[in-house]
C-alpha cells in the first residue's frame, strides 16, 4: 500500500500495491502498522456499505463531533464516485479548504480522512457502492454536516442533470465559522 498526501492536512490517498499472478492479485487493504507509522488512526470500530441506485446521488457532507469524531477510510467497491472532503478543524493549515478525487472500483484507491474533516460523495455511475471503515460508532447526537453547495467552500462538483439528495443534506444552513467554533467548544467542555 502506498500513501500519498493531499492538499488537506492529514488526508491521504491510499493506493493498493497488488501482487499479480495468473490467478489475479493479492493486496493488503489495511495494515495497523502502516497506519500507525504514518500517524493515521488505525482503530476500526465499524465498517459500513452505502449502495446508491442512481448516478448523481449525493451524500454528505457529514462528520461527527468529539468524543465520537471519526477517522474514515473510504473506498468505492462498485461503480464510481467523486469523493470530497472539507477540513473543519480550526487549528488546521487547510481549514475550510476542500479536496475532491474520483474513486472507482477498478482504480483500487481509497481515501483516509482524519477526525474533524467532513466527507461526502456524488455517484458517477448507477449502482455505485462505497465502503467506509470508521474509527467511532455512528452517534446521531454528535452527527453534523455542511451543505454540498455551501458558498463558503466553493466545491466544484461534477455537473449532473439530476442530483438526488436526502432532505437533511440539502437543507443544511450556510457554514458559520463562529457557530462551528462554539459547537466544538461546547462539546469539549
Amino acid at each position: 500500500m502506498v500513501l500519498t498526501p493531499t492538499p488537506i492536512a492529514g488526508v491521504q490517498i491510499i493506493a493498493l500495491t497488488p501482487l499479480m499472478d495468473e490467478r489475479g492479485f493479492f493486496a493488503v487493504e489495511f495494515s495497523r502498522d502502516t497506519f500507525s507509522q504514518h500517524g493515521l488512526n488505525p482503530h476500526v470500530e465499524q465498517v459500513n456499505l452505502s449502495h446508491n441506485t442512481a448516478s448523481g446521488t449525493l451524500r454528505g457532507l457529514h462528520y461527527q463531533l468529539a468524543p465520537y469524531a471519526e477517522a474514515k477510510v473510504v473506498r468505492c467497491v462498485k461503480g464510481a464516485a467523486f469523493d470530497v472532503v472539507v477540513d473543519l478543524r480550526p487549528e488546521s493549515s487547510s481549514y475550510c479548504q476542500w479536496f475532491g478525487i474520483t474513486l472507482d472500483a477498478m482504480g483500487r484507491r481509497a481515501l483516509y480522512i482524519p477526525e474533524g474533516v467532513a466527507h461526502g460523495f456524488q455517484t458517477l455511475t448507477n449502482d455505485t457502492e462505497v465502503l467506509y471503515t470508521v474509527s467511532a460508532p455512528y452517534t446521531p447526537s454528535h452527527c453534523r454536516g455542511v451543505r454540498w453547495d455551501d458558498p463558503a467552500f466553493g466545491i466544484e462538483w461534477p455537473g449532473h442533470a439530476h442530483r438526488t439528495l436526502h432532505p437533511r443534506d440539502r437543507d443544511y444552513p450556510d457554514f458559520d465559522r463562529a457557530g462551528h467554533l462554539r459547537s466544538l467548544q461546547e462539546i469539549s467542555s
